[in-house]
């Protein structure tokens, strides 16, 4: 009697698919790309529906990058609390399919970029995917706890890109924007780290407080959140911004700042917890007065 091979029945839904994308991530990302968009000089000239076609781009080039994350993922999100339920994890989907999904959107969201607005813009969303894909996901996860503060510039790049989609150029000002992003980013998913410290650990990542414990950590989260003070204040100093923008980014840094403070001196995970749901508010609010500042 021949051996049968039972091939995998997988049953994705939409929902599945559009999971795939990490929507969540996806809105941090597109906010903060809009803003990159809005406060370029010479917006006013760029038509409303190449506006929306940049932002749809970059939208669909983060959340491609996201679902080749998942793909690659999938063996240690299985073991993880906070992603086994995720559709690759939980045997939903075909792992040739979503990073075929991946792939396609990647190309398609950089090739439609760059022939809608311009090859620069196109050639930064290029560079993001690629950097997130590569060097975050497949080299530095999983091998140093510098993960986060290397692999962090790729989602630092959306108000870059979105600035370039407008101008087709890069000058200090969009650098400022990617700085900021770059600088919140290790406070921001340290915080996470630390109450979800034992899960990483099972999953083998080696996250900061696993590999340094968590008083090196919240010390390094204290010293980021320092340095990002004065950078956040620069746009007014450039001109991109004004005093609303000044006073906003200040109480709001200063704020951090503070919840930095918290962290290092409670010996539990709350005030991590509480820093890490201020640090997702606090990079939406300070895009958001830049581009109140801007009307």
């Amino acid at each position: 009697m021949e051996d049968t091979v039972t091939t995998p029945e997988y049953d994705a839904t939409i929902s599945d698919y559009y999971a795939l994308l990490k929507p969540k991530v996806m809105s941090l990302v597109v906010f903060t790309a809009f803003a990159g968009l809005w406060v370029a000089p010479d917006v006013t000239t760029l038509h409303p529906f190449l506006f929306a076609t940049a932002i749809l781009c970059i939208a669909i080039n983060a959340g491609a990058a996201g679902a080749i994350n998942m793909w690659f993922d999938r063996d240690i999100d299985a073991v993880m609390k906070r992603t086994k339920n995720r559709p690759l994890p939980l045997g939903r989907m075909n792992p040739d399919e979503a990073l075929s999904y991946g792939i396609v959107l990647s190309v398609l969201s950089v090739l439609t970029m760059g022939l809608a607005l311009n090859w620069v813009a196109a050639g930064l969303l290029a560079v993001a995917n690629l950097f997130y894909v590569f060097v975050y996901t497949i080299w530095l996860k999983r091998t140093t706890p510098q993960n986060i503060v290397i692999g962090g510039a790729a989602g630092a790049f959306p108000p870059m890109i979105g600035w370039a989609a407008v101008t087709g150029d890069i000058t200090l000002a969009p650098l400022i924007l990617f700085a900021i992003i770059f600088f919140w980013t290790p406070p921001h998913f340290w915080a996470l780290a630390l109450y979800m410290n034992d899960d990483y650990k099972n999953a083998g990542v080696p996250m900061m407080p696993a590999i340094h414990g968590e008083k090196h950590t919240k010390w390094q989260m204290f010293i980021y959140t320092i340095i990002l003070f004065p950078i956040t204040l620069i746009p007014t100093f450039l001109g991109v911004a004004g005093n609303i923008y000044l006073v906003c980014a200040a109480i709001l840094s200063g704020f951090f700042i503070f919840t930095a403070i918290k962290t290092l001196l409670d010996k539990t995970h709350k005030s991590a917890k509480l820093m890490f749901g201020y640090s997702v508010f606090y990079l939406f609010a300070i895009f958001l007065a830049l581009m109140i500042d801007k009307v």
